[in-house]
């Protein structure tokens, strides 16, 4: 009996943090970096494609915008040249890269 409630435990605690780490992926963030073009300036894409490179604990982090009408329409103020931006978006990792689908995005210094 005893071996039964220690395997229920652990498998209602691997579910439970399963589910933690699912909901914080969907979480809303907010990034603050470099806005460029995949395309133009980083010569990683075939299309053009919004990224912004963040620095996060010491290290460089690229995200890369997700297309929805907000990236798209944000796309002109970053194409020919990098600009300081922050998004507020949520975040998920698609390949190994993260993927920013943006809520809201402006030029660091616009009020």
């Amino acid at each position: 009996m005893k071996k039964k409630i220690a395997g229920l435990t652990v498998i209602a605690a691997l579910a439970v943090a399963f589910t933690t780490s699912a909901f914080a992926e969907g979480k809303e963030v907010t990034v603050s970096g470099m806005g460029k073009c995949a395309k133009c300036q980083l010569k990683e894409a075939d299309k053009c494609q919004n990224v912004i490179e963040a620095k996060e604990n010491g290290k460089k982090v690229t995200y890369y915008l997700t297309k929805n009408e907000t990236s798209d329409n944000f796309h002109e103020n970053i194409c020919k040249e990098p600009k300081k931006v922050t998004a507020t978006g949520t975040v998920k990792e698609e390949d190994g890269k993260k993927m920013l689908t943006v809520s809201k995005i402006d030029l660091a210094n616009a009020k």
